[in-house]
């Protein structure tokens, strides 16, 4: 029969006793120096004074149609990622069995756009986040067409402001 070693936990009083407590200095925040220098590519943009890492646009599509369609979403994705002028580099998605509905990620070179389907509600759930140059926002217009919605609903974060 195998043998335990146990190891005798510390009593809580001592974890609480502010004596026994080692704090780790607080590390300065860190100064980040935007390069002027053009040839510099870091795909982070900077757009009216602001610079930050990408644009994360949260579409939400209701009374949409085709959201079973596992074709008419690559489709989709594809036409998507074309119209923003991002790089696609690998469409993965599952469709759900008996009716279910279509997850997946259109991995890119600027981040991705996932999207996440309820066909027995009608509702498509697309995130859309890319860096550097590519316009995520055009990507709207192509889902719309794709879907013909009854509502949309959209929403805009800058990820990472420096």
């Amino acid at each position: 029969m195998a043998r335990l070693n146990l190891v005798a936990a510390t009593p809580r009083k001592e974890i609480l006793n502010k004596e026994a407590r080692v704090r780790a200095p607080k590390a300065p925040r860190p100064v980040v120096v935007m390069p002027s220098n053009d040839d510099y590519k870091d795909h982070f943009i900077n757009r009216n004074g602001v610079v930050y890492a990408g644009s994360h646009v949260i579409i939400d599509l209701w009374e949409a149609t085709g959201l079973d369609d596992r074709e008419r979403i690559e489709t989709a994705l594809i036409d998507a990622v074309n119209e923003a002028g991002a790089t696609l580099l690998h469409i993965h998605l599952h469709k759900f069995e008996d009716g279910g509905g279509i997850s997946g990620v259109a991995v890119l070179a600027e981040s991705h756009i996932s999207v996440h389907t309820w066909p027995e509600k009608g509702f498509a759930a697309f995130d859309v986040f890319m860096c550097g140059d590519a316009q995520p926002m055009k990507a709207l217009d192509v889902f719309k067409r794709a879907f013909a919605p009854g509502r949309v609903v959209v929403g805009e974060h800058k990820r990472g402001v420096v």
